[in-house]
């Protein structure tokens, strides 16, 4: 049997565009939830949520107008508690049952039911299911109740003496049950009807009637000129703005900005896309500067020409469909003009100082109580980036056969050079009136000046990309200058805040230093970076002096566990993740190449066998390195049984093999060379006791074993596979 669809609507004030559609979703979702808590809807009921700049509904299908009957098996008190020895109720009991509505007549009806201690009696009872109305006014308040509002308002109601808590004066509430109005639902004030109001100014009627659940899209749509629908509306919004884009024709296309989207999406009821232009002369600023106010100002779409450069031209989405749009467009146009005339005043204004000018005024910033200016910081960057340059381009010369030893130390002079007047420059443009203006300009600002200063292309592509990657998936720096430089910054954050005990706790990370970590990894990996992880943090320390404790190892452990989490999510398993990981891996760049290794090991008979020996090796040595460090040197005069003999001479044909296909980074070969040990390996514990009464015998074949499980462990500590 299918019953009649529901439809609940709250029409209310202009709500938060950014966070309309999870308002809306959670609306909808926690109603809907709650109403199949009670059991008021179907295996196949439907849900549609609904979400505009001023209403948030809920569409869903075969609501029952009441919920089953159920059983309900109460739980009373033991037997010896409620009975007496000749089968009375005694008062403890008589009470209890009045509690439940109950006399001295149901007690012939209890059940006796085993706990596992003793008999308990339970009342078995109906309880009658809750009507729609009732179970629709206990999900409606739920949903309210846990609304993820951004800020509550508390508004007065018509009364004049009651108060309300929602994120928006709330004036209308629907609640339908196919045609039927559920008139006893009441939310913040108001009483359930049939009736709504669509666009401000375009509605073809107000107030718009609803005649039943089903029609209420369509007639908001028809009558009230409202895409109620969220993801319709954005797919339209979407469709007219290509439609738009190709009409301009030039194979110009509209900037792909989905957060924009769903703002704009949230700001409209009825969208209306026209075209619009700007004083071509704009174009002298850099294109950030302009897109960045037409976005975050004006909500407009800027229109990029087929290689990705802005035009002058761009689109706005309108909430009316006048049958002339001249007036609209010349309305835009205008609005538009004094925000990119800023820009261009800012962008001139700041192009008559110099960079190096401006790293004085850094001193008057504070960064950090704890840790100073921001010129103090820029000073600790420079050492820090410093250092990691003398390390990468230490061996330049040898790096580019092409260049004998004065032209090798000819341009490691000149890298360092450009790494230190990056890293000194790289913060200047914070002073500047247009990242003043425009925060998210840091950097792409300061690489637009440094080139207008004249500096040389290294040291302005430093500067732009030295806060590279800004986020998953962002580009990194394009040279090995701005690599060092992005570096030094993303370390200075990481070893300061960690030095001063500021970590990231559950979802708070104030500092970023979660982007910060993996920042850093994708660099030394993707970039395959011949640096040592503990060398570039404990390089990193010094620049601080005694403002900070040296918390290398803390920050290590915290850089390797977002390296496993980013491993996962690659789809590398658990085990192979922590086989590598467990040996904290120093060159992040080789880790990759580890873990295909340890992934072609696993696929390999001998595999199973080798991580479980190898798992009791390593329990065998931490139990003798209790009473001190194992010598992995062996002496064969030693060796008693043969299956030691025959283990030895296996080590000793096998490992000197695979440790040069490890010396030659073939990680993959190494372990495959070493599977050929399985054999002497199981035939060593089948017949060799190592804790031998005979102390020299005992530590003979401890060595025996820290020789094995040191050659078998070089590319990952293969107990964790077992």
């Amino acid at each position: 049997m299918t019953y009649p669809n529901l439809l609940v609507e709250l029409f209310v004030e202009e709500l938060p565009p950014k966070a309309l559609q999870k308002l809306g979703d959670a609306f909808a979702g926690v109603l809907f939830e709650q109403l199949k808590a009670q059991g008021l809807t179907a295996a196949g009921s439907q849900l549609t949520a609904y979400a505009s700049p001023r209403r948030l509904a809920a569409h869903i299908t075969d609501v029952a107008p009441a919920a089953a009957d159920k059983a309900v098996s109460q739980k009373l008190m033991p037997v010896a508690v409620g009975l007496t020895a000749d089968g009375q109720a005694t008062p403890a009991l008589l009470k209890k049952l009045g509690a439940l509505g109950a006399d001295a007549s149901a007690v012939a009806g209890l059940q006796r039911i085993h706990d596992g201690k003793a008999d308990v009696l339970h009342y078995e009872s109906t309880a009658k299911g809750a009507t729609l109305a009732e179970g629709l006014q206990k999900a409606l308040s739920e949903a309210i109740a846990k609304l993820p509002i951004p800020k509550v308002m508390r508004y007065q109601l018509q009364d004049g003496w009651s108060s309300v808590q929602f994120v928006r004066p709330a004036h209308g509430l629907v609640a339908l049950h196919g045609t039927e109005v559920l008139l006893s639902v009441k939310a913040l004030g108001l009483s359930a009807g049939n009736a709504t109001h669509g666009h401000r100014f375009e509605a073809a009627v107000d107030p718009v009637v609803i005649a039943s659940a089903d029609s209420y899209a369509q007639q908001l749509r028809d009558d009230g000129a409202v895409i109620a629908s969220f993801t319709e509306r954005r797919a339209e919004i979407a469709r007219q703005l290509q439609a738009a884009a190709e009409r301009v024709g030039g194979g110009v296309r509209p900037i792909n900005d989905d957060a924009l989207l769903d703002e704009v999406t949230a700001l409209v009821e009825r969208p209306n896309v026209l075209v619009c232009e700007f004083e071509k002369e704009f174009l002298d600023v850099p294109q950030e500067c302009l897109i960045l106010t037409m976005k975050a100002n004006q909500k407009y779409f800027p229109l990029l020409d087929a290689a990705g450069k802005l035009t002058h031209q761009f689109l706005v989405v309108s909430n009316i469909s006048p049958s002339d749009a001249s007036a609209v467009i010349g309305g835009n146009e205008r609005v538009v003009r004094p925000r990119l005339a800023d820009a261009k005043f800012f962008f001139d204004q700041d192009r008559k100082k110099t960079l190096h000018s401006r790293v004085e005024a850094l001193g008057k910033v504070v960064y950090h109580n704890k840790l100073g200016t921001q010129g103090e910081r820029v000073e600790r960057v420079r050492a820090i980036a410093r250092a990691i340059a003398e390390q990468l381009f230490a061996n330049i010369g040898a790096q580019n056969p092409a260049l004998d030893s004065q032209d090798g130390e000819i341009a490691r002079d000149y890298l360092l050079s450009c790494v230190d007047t990056a890293a000194l420059l790289a913060k200047t443009d914070l002073v500047t009136d247009m990242v003043g203006e425009f925060p998210e300009l840091q950097g792409i600002m300061g690489g637009y000046y440094a080139a207008n200063d004249g500096l040389a292309h290294e040291v302005a592509h430093a500067i732009e990309d030295h806060y590279k990657p800004r986020f998953a998936g962002d580009e990194l720096p394009r040279e090995n200058v701005g690599v060092v430089v992005a570096l030094a910054d993303k370390l200075e954050t990481l070893v300061g805040m960690f030095g001063i005990g500021n970590l990231p706790t559950g979802d708070r990370d104030p500092f970023a230093l979660r982007r910060h970590a993996l920042g850093v990894i994708r660099m030394l990996v993707e970039k395959e970076l011949p640096l040592d992880l503990q060398a570039v943090l404990a390089s990193a320390v010094p620049a601080f002096g005694d403002k900070i404790e040296d918390a290398s190892m803390a920050l290590a452990d915290f850089i390797y566990d977002r390296l496993a989490g980013s491993l996962r999510e690659q789809g590398y398993s658990a085990q192979e993740v922590d086989a590598v990981i467990a040996l904290r891996p120093q060159r992040l760049s080789l880790v990759q190449k580890q873990l295909a290794a340890v992934r072609a090991f696993s696929k390999l008979p001998e595999a199973p066998a080798l991580a479980a020996a190898n798992k009791r090796v390593g329990n065998i040595l931490k139990k003798a390195e209790v009473e001190g460090a194992v010598d992995p040197h062996v002496n064969p005069d030693l060796l008693q049984e043969k299956a030691e003999q025959d283990l030895y001479a296996a080590l000793q044909r096998f490992v000197p093999e695979a440790d040069a296909q490890f010396a030659a980074g073939d990680y993959t070969a190494s372990l495959q060379t070493l599977a050929v040990l399985r054999a002497p390996v199981d035939a060593f514990f089948d017949d060799v006791m190592v804790n031998a009464e005979q102390l020299d015998l005992r530590l003979n074949r401890q060595g025996l074993l820290k020789s094995l499980h040191v050659a078998m462990n070089r590319v990952a500590d293969l107990s964790r596979l077992a």
